[in-house]
Order: C-alpha cells, then sequence, then structure tokens
C-alpha cells in the first residue's frame, strides 16, 4: 500500500502547490534583486555627482516666502516648516472642494432626474459641459478669464463695505478671539456630542415605540443655541477686523488668493459633474416599486427622496463617491499651473529646485498623497459599511 501510495504522489516537481510557490519564491527574489540594483546604482551615481543624501536637509532654511500660510512661516524657516504648509495648504483646497463637490453634485443629480422639464435639462448641460472640458483648462479659465480680469483694488467690489472683491482675491473681515472665547469651541464640541447622542437615542426609540423625535429641530437647537448661549455668557469675547482701503492695498482682514478660488471652483465643479452622474445611477438602481409602496402611503415627495429612495441608493452611491473624493485630492496638485502653493508646489517644486535633494523631496510627496487617500478611504469604506443593507 505504501508503495502504490508513493508512485501516486509522483515526483515532488509535478505537485501544483510545490511549483506555485517555488515561481513566487524565484519572482520575489527576482524583485528583491532589481530593488537592490537600482538602489546601488543610483547611490553610486549620486556619489559621482557629489549629491549628498538623507533628509538632513529638512532642517536648513528655507530662505523664500509663501503667499499662503495657515501657520507662522518666514523666509528664516526651515524646509521641514516649508513642507507642512504646503501639505496644509493641499489639505484645505482638498476638504473644500470635498465638499463643495459632493453638495453640487448631490442637487445636479436629483436634479437630473426632476420632473421639472427646464430644471432637468439644465442640469444635464451642466454634466455634459464641465465633465468634457479638461480640469486643467477650467483651472485656467477661472484664474485668468474669470478672477484675473476682476477690477484693481481701488475700484473692488464691495458687500456691506466689508467684504471686498478685486483682482488680488477677496478680502474678509479677520475675526480676533479675545480672552474667555475658548470657551465657545468647547461648547460647540459638546453639542455636536450630544447631537450624535440624540440621534442614536432616537433611533432606538422609534425601533422600540415606533414614536419618532423631532432630531433636526433638536440637533439644530443644540448645535447653534449652546454656543450661542455660551458665547454670550462670557461677554461675546470676539472682534472684528475689518479691512480698509490704505493706498493701493488692503490693511486688516484675511485675504483669499484667486488662486485658492480659482482652483476650488475648478475642482468642485468639474468633480461635481461626475459625482452628479454617480448619485442619478444610485437613485435609478432602487427598485421603483419602493417609490410606488412609499406613495401608496401618501407620503411627500420630499420624505419619499429622503426616507426611502436616497438611503437605498447611498449603497450603490459611496463606493463610487469614493473614488471621486480620491481623484479630487490628486487633482488637486495641479495647482502649479497657476502658482497656488500647495505640497507640489511649495516642496516638490521650489523646495526641489533649491535643494536638489529629489529622492527625498518626491518620496515625502508620494508617501503623503498616499497616506490621504488611503485615510480617505478608510473613512468611506467604513462609512459603506454601515450603509449596506444587512440581510437578517
Amino acid at each position: 500500500m505504501l508503495r502504490s501510495s508513493s508512485r501516486e504522489q509522483g515526483p515532488l516537481w509535478r505537485d501544483p502547490t510545490f511549483r506555485a510557490l517555488l515561481v513566487q519564491g524565484i519572482l520575489l527574489l527576482a524583485l528583491g534583486a532589481f530593488i537592490v540594483m537600482v538602489v546601488s546604482n543610483t547611490m553610486a551615481n549620486l556619489e559621482a555627482r557629489g549629491i549628498t543624501t538623507g533628509f538632513g536637509f529638512l532642517q536648513d532654511r528655507a530662505g523664500f516666502s509663501i503667499p499662503q500660510t495657515l501657520i507662522e512661516y518666514s523666509g528664516d524657516s526651515t524646509y521641514a516648516r516649508t513642507f507642512l504648509v504646503g501639505l496644509l495648504n493641499t489639505l484645505l483646497v482638498s476638504a473644500m472642494g470635498i465638499v463643495a463637490a459632493t453638495l453640487i453634485g448631490f442637487a445636479v443629480g436629483i436634479a437630473r432626474l426632476s420632473p421639472n422639464w427646464l430644471l432637468a435639462r439644465l442640469a444635464t448641460a451642466y454634466v455634459e459641459i464641465f465633465r468634457n472640458i479638461p480640469l486643467l483648462v477650467q483651472i485656467l479659465f477661472w484664474y485668468f478669464a474669470v478672477l484675473q480680469a476682476l477690477p484693481s483694488p481701488r475700484d473692488s467690489h464691495s458687500l456691506f463695505e466689508a467684504i471686498f472683491l478685486n483682482v488680488r482675491g477677496v478680502v474678509l473681515p479677520d475675526p480676533q478671539p479675545l480672552t474667555g472665547f475658548a470657551a465657545t469651541p468647547w461648547a460647540l464640541l459638546v453639542a455636536v456630542i450630544a447631537t450624535w447622542g440624540l440621534v442614536r437615542f432616537a433611533k432606538r426609540r422609534q425601533a422600540r415605540t415606533g414614536r419618532p423625535l423631532p432630531v433636526f429641530k433638536l440637533g439644530a437647537l443644540l448645535l447653534i443655541g449652546l454656543p450661542a448661549v455660551v458665547f454670550v455668557a462670557t461677554g461675546m469675547p470676539l472682534e472684528w477686523s475689518i479691512p480698509e482701503l490704505k493706498g493701493f492695498n488692503f490693511q486688516g482682514g484675511v485675504t483669499v488668493l484667486p488662486e485658492l478660488m480659482a482652483l476650488w471652483l475648478a475642482l468642485s465643479i468639474y468633480t461635481a459633474s461626475f459625482i452628479a452622474e454617480i448619485v442619478r445611477s444610485g437613485i435609478q438602481s432602487v427598485p421603483q416599486g419602493q417609490v410606488e409602496a412609499a406613495k401608496a402611503l401618501s407620503l411627500p415627495g420630499g420624505i419619499i427622496l429622503r426616507k426611502v429612495v436616497i438611503p437605498q441608493a447611498m449603497r450603490v452611491i459611496v463606493p463610487q463617491l469614493t473614488s471621486q473624493h480620491l481623484n479630487l485630492i490628486k487633482n488637486s496638485s495641479l495647482a502649479t499651473a497657476i502658482g497656488y502653493p500647495d505640497l507640489v508646489a511649495v516642496f516638490a517644486g521650489t523646495a526641489l529646485n533649491v535643494t536638489g535633494q529629489a529622492i527625498e523631496i518626491v518620496a515625502m510627496t508620494m508617501a503623503v498623497y498616499l497616506l490621504i487617500n488611503l485615510v480617505v478611504s478608510l473613512l468611506m469604506n467604513l462609512y459603506n459599511a454601515r450603509t449596506l443593507l444587512k440581510e437578517r
């Protein structure tokens, strides 16, 4: 019996499992050898040209200014500070773009299915126009054709003599917190946590008793009322720096650069055209019988959309929406075309040209975009897991 079993087993190289492991091992060794060869050749070439490697340059003085900084920065700051400034500017325009594109995309996607002929055709025109024009062209259009055509600071368009729009951007009043203002953000945080708890309690109460709570009104009251009460109780510790025209420019206030405005508008409008189609397809994936059943219960159209259609459509919308959010973050690197100081422009651009540390800077930039997108993808996947229909 043992001899028969041995003959049936055959040589080891005929075993599919062994062959698969052998091939994978050979490929892994080849990949490792290729990486070692590339790294060794790169290090040898860098040494031959007298180019130093390492991340010590991050502590060197940058020596150049950046027009928009969310944190304190000057020409005496280090390259590490330059990296942080560029990263924050990238996160700013990406967050603004994701919020605006999602809101516009949902509105246009729903409008495409509207029974109103004119509204549906306008939404269709929006999608077909903006998604078929390259994003870079749209960025250049908003920057050169629209924002650069605005008047000079002396002839600015004004709103209530407090907000001014000119070729140098939008000048807004700058809030100046005083002593005691810190209590207001803490009150807002408490209100957010309380609203989250209220939503969970309302869901459990409705599942148990069938009676809903006015969560929207109570939540709005908490989010607005509690911080407002704390703000008034602490003596309204906030002043505003109103911009004033002095000479050829405004003094005081805070200026939103036209580069930021152009990039934000282009990213939002372009990405929203794709999100609109995602929303439309998600809504149309909901069985018509669900809508007819809701109408048979005499539910208003708005409630049918919010309570019946959208919740079921989200399982189709969210995965594709995640891809569009990731695309928007990556597309923000086109900011270099108009000089917006994002991570690519100030770190992978100016800092690289000054230091010559191409490998380190490019690797850091790639790693940052990878990390940002992985975090966004993780958060969206967690939300997607909550929207999936769970079988009983």
